[in-house]
C-alpha cells in the first residue's frame, strides 16, 4: 500500500519536536510488579530505589599491588638513605591489620590497608636493596592509591533509581552490594498488525506485486529488544470490517497496539476511520520526512482508560524512522523509564541535496572520521523504502525545513546507537 509520503506540503503538520514530547507525556506506566533473581533481570526495568545495604568499599584498599607506609616512616629513613623493612604481607581477602612502627607492608590490590599506614606506593615506584629494605621513588602524597571505605556508596544510599534499566553494569553494581532479587516492571505485551493485500511473509511463494512483511520482522526484533511480549496479530485484509476485528482483539490482549500500513488519508487506508470508531486520535501526521503519516491514539472510551495505539507508515524506513524517534520513547515511559532526551551533535555534511519542503528530513549518514573530525556521507538511497541505507547508517542528519544541505555546512547528528539502550 502507498503510505502518502509523497514530497509535498500538508498543512496541519505536527513538528517532530512537538510530536515526541506529546508522546513522552503520554506515556502512562503499566501497573503492576514481579520480582526476580538478579541473574534473570538483565533489561527490565526497576520498580523501586535500589538501596545499598553496606558500604563500598567495605573497608579501606589498596588500588594498586605495591607497599603501604606512614608518610613519617618515609621520612626518616629516606633522610638517611635507608629503606623499610617490609614487615607485613596483605592479599586481597586479608583481614584489617596493624601497620608496625617503622616499617611498610608489602600489599596487594584490594587489600584492606593497614591501619596506621596513610599511603600506598605502586612497585614500580619502588627499588628493594639486598638486604628487601624497600626504597621509594620521588614524592608521596597522603591518601595516595587508597580507595576509602564507603567512597562509592555509604549504607542506606540509594544506588539506582527506580526506573533504570538494568544493563550488565548497573546488575555488577548491585551483586557488590549482595542484592540477589530486584522488584521490576511488567514486560509490556504489545500486540502487531500489519495491512495491506500486497503483503506476504518471509518464506512465501512470492507473485509480481507482492511484498515481503518487514515491518513485522523489524518491529518485533525491535520490541523483543526492549523486553517486551510481542502478540503478532498477523496481516489483516485492506477493509475496514476486519481492522475492527483485529483492534478489538488487540484492545483486549495488549498494553499497547502498533499497526504499520494504512495510516494515510487514501480511499484504502482504514486505520483512522476504525481508529476514530473506536477509540480516538490524539494526533495524525508528523512534519517529517520519512514518517509524515505517523498516527497516535486510544482503542476505548478514554485516552486514560484506553489501550494506547500508535500507527506506522508502511514503508519500512519511514516506520523505523516512527519507531525511534516516537514510538520508543513511548515504550520507554509505558515501562517506567524516564525517556532519555533526543541525542544530537553539529557535524559538517560531505555533500549537498536540496532541502524539504514543510518538514524536517532525517538523512541517514555514515560518518568518516579520517580527517580527524566527523563528516557525514549519504548512506546509500534514501527513498522510504530502502532498508539498505537505513541498515549502513552510523545516525541521521536532521535537516530543518526547507532548508538545502551545503557540503561543509554543519546540522545536527543524531547517532543510531541511541535507539538502541
Amino acid at each position: 500500500m502507498n503510505c502518502g509520503c509523497a514530497d509535498v506540503v500538508t498543512p496541519g503538520l505536527l513538528d517532530l519536536l512537538d510530536a515526541r514530547a506529546r508522546m513522552i507525556a503520554a506515556a502512562k506506566p503499566v501497573s503492576g510488579q514481579q520480582r526476580l533473581a538478579l541473574g534473570e533481570a538483565a533489561g527490565r526495568v526497576l520498580a523501586e530505589d535500589a538501596v545499598a545495604r553496606l558500604d563500598l568499599p567495605g573497608v579501606d584498599n589498596s588500588a594498586m599491588d605495591g607497599y603501604a607506609l606512614r608518610l613519617a616512616d618515609l621520612e626518616r629513613v629516606a633522610a638517611a638513605g635507608e629503606g623499610l623493612s617490609v614487615a607485613l604481607r596483605v592479599p586481597a581477602g586479608a583481614g584489617v591489620l596493624r601497620l608496625p612502627e617503622g616499617d611498610c607492608a608489602r600489599i596487594f590490590t584490594g587489600a584492606p590497608v593497614p591501619l596506621g599506614a596513610e599511603a600506598v606506593v605502586p612497585q614500580e615506584r619502588t627499588r628493594v636493596d639486598p638486604r628487601g629494605h624497600v626504597h621509594v621513588l620521588g614524592e608521596v602524597a597522603a591518601g595516595a592509591n587508597i580507595r576509602r571505605r564507603g567512597e562509592e556508596a555509604g549504607t542506606g544510599d540509594r544506588v539506582l533509581a527506580a526506573g533504570t534499566r538494568l544493563t550488565p553494569a548497573a546488575i555488577a553494581l548491585l551483586a557488590s552490594h549482595g542484592i540477589a532479587e530486584v522488584l521490576v516492571r511488567p514486560r509490556l505485551t504489545v500486540a502487531l498488525i500489519s495491512t495491506g493485500d500486497e503483503l506476504i511473509e518471509p518464506g512465501s511463494p512470492r507473485v509480481p506485486g507482492q511484498v515481503y512483511n518487514s515491518n513485522v520482522a523489524m518491529l518485533r526484533a525491535l520490541l523483543v529488544q526492549q523486553q517486551c511480549r510481542v502478540l503478532d496479530l498477523g496481516i489483516v485484509d485492506d477493509t475496514a470490517p476486519a481492522l475492527h476485528e483485529a483492534f478489538i482483539v488487540a484492545r483486549d490482549s495488549a498494553d499497547l497496539v502498533i499497526c504499520t500500513g494504512g495510516v494515510s488519508v487514501g480511499e484504502e487506508d482504514h486505520v483512522r476511520p476504525v481508529l476514530e470508531r473506536l477509540g480516538g486520535i490524539d494526533f495524525h501526521g508528523v512534519a517529517m520526512k520519512p514518517g509524515k503519516p505517523f498516527a497516535f491514539g486510544w482503542l476505548g472510551t478514554s485516552a486514560e482508560r484506553g489501550t494506547p495505539l500508535i500507527g506506522l507508515p508502511g514503508n519500512p524506513v519511514a516506520s523505523l524512522v516512527g519507531w525511534q524517534y516516537l514510538a520508543l520513547p513511548f515504550v520507554h515511559g509505558r515501562q517506567g523509564r524516564t525517556p532519555a532526551p533526543l541525542q544530537h551533535f553539529p557535524v559538517k555534511a560531505g555533500f549537498s541535496r536540496r532541502g524539504s519542503r514543510g518538514r524536517r528530513e532525517l538523512l541517514r549518514v555514515v560518518l568518516d572520521w579520517t580527517g580527524g573530525t566527523p563528516v557525514a556521507s549519504l548512506a546509500g538511497g534514501q527513498g522510504s523504502h530502502m532498508l539498505g541505507a537505513a541498515s549502513q547508517a552510523h545516525g541521521y542528519l536532521m535537516i530543518d525545513a526547507d532548508t538545502h544541505v551545503e557540503e561543509g555546512n554543519a546540522h545536527g547528528f543524531c547517532p543510531v546507537a541511541q535507539f538502541l539502550d
